[in-house]
């Protein structure tokens, strides 16, 4: 989410509305907050109306270094296995049928796990 730019609330809506349409044992939306103050995040997701993310807050940006993600909103797709498998730079509108397919793609893919 960053210090709450633009770029955020164009966004947090589509994820939100994707994460309710999609979330479960399989799939989830986590959105992780680089604000330095916590207490930024309730305010924020009550006035642009977001019900099902929950917090996830990294104060010290060290997940978006090692994620090399360069900016927010940085998004990404990982899979089962915790590879990266798609990832968007800026805002996006992520409730489209052309996410829902690569999800569904996402998650047709066998694991490593059921292989063995």
């Amino acid at each position: 989410m960053g210090d709450l730019v633009s770029p955020c609330r164009e966004e947090m809506p589509s994820l939100d509305r994707l994460n309710a349409k999609r979330g479960g044992p399989d799939f989830e939306v986590v959105a992780l907050s680089i604000d330095r103050d916590p207490d930024l995040i309730k305010p924020f997701y009550q006035d642009f109306g977001i019900r099902t993310l929950k917090h996830y807050v990294d104060p010290t940006t060290r997940v978006s270094d090692t994620l090399r993600a360069p900016g927010v909103p940085t998004t990404l797709l990982i899979d089962r296995e915790g590879r990266e498998i798609g990832r968007a730079m800026g805002p996006a509108a992520w409730d489209g049928p052309q996410v829902e397919a690569l999800i569904d793609g996402a998650l047709l893919r066998p694991s490593i796990r059921d292989s063995k």
